[in-house]
């Protein structure tokens, strides 16, 4: 017996496919809500746990600001203290200072020369003299810059000629000067010393060195 199908399964068919490719988009929605929402979650949850660190970084970083101004007040009483110390070791230095300066002039004052005033400002020393003669100021120049240790920087300021009477009938032609010249403190002098013995040490290595050379060139004698 031979059956014939009436129904219309042509639209049968393309019901099913059709309902099938909505179950597909559903299950593909569905998917992406999920993913969307599995990466909203990982990223809220790295969110709030760097927002945790940087809240743990603020914390930290106000701790260690309120310390680094402790430092600097720290900083400033020790530099305040080092002022301190530094002032008093300089007067107890200057209290020779007067000392130190009439010494060298009694050690450099040549003959002929006569100091009538001496007057300190600070470190600067002025000097009011009379001399027999100008080649006697320029030697106390010269002694004053070169053979004393205490003494540095003079500076010839006036020198005039006058005329002294040394008796009734008699006069001499005399160099009446005014000069300056720095009195050193007791560190200036540690520090122009100790370059002086480090410039001293540098040259002797030097020559030192370039003997070998000079004797490694020389000609052998035959």
């Amino acid at each position: 017996m031979i059956l014939i199908n009436l129904l219309p399964h042509r639209e049968a068919a393309r019901k099913r496919r059709r309902d099938a490719f909505y179950a597909a988009l559903v299950v593909s929605a569905l998917g992406g809500v999920l993913v969307a929402g599995g990466i909203y979650v990982w990223y809220a949850a790295q969110i709030s746990e760097q927002q945790a660190k940087n809240t743990v970084l603020q914390t930290e970083i106000k701790r260690l600001e309120g310390q680094i101004k402790d430092i600097a007040t720290l900083q400033a009483e020790i530099a305040a203290l080092r002022a301190r110390q530094q002032a008093v070791e300089d007067l107890q230095a200057d209290r020779n200072m007067p000392v130190h300066l009439l010494n060298e002039l009694v050690k450099q004052l040549p003959d002929g020369v006569y100091v009538t005033s001496l007057k300190q400002e600070n470190q600067v020393v002025s000097i009011i003299g009379i001399a027999q003669s100008n080649e006697r100021v320029s030697e106390l120049l010269r002694n004053l810059g070169n053979n004393s240790p205490w003494l540095s920087k003079p500076e010839l300021v006036e020198i005039t000629a006058t005329n002294v009477a040394l008796s009734p009938r008699e006069q001499r032609r005399v160099s009446n000067f005014t000069m300056r010249v720095k009195l050193l403190r007791a560190s200036e002098l540690q520090k122009t010393t100790a370059a002086a013995s480090a410039a001293s040490a540098a040259g002797t290595a030097a020559a030192a060195a370039s003997a070998p050379l000079a004797n490694a060139s020389a000609p052998a004698k035959t």
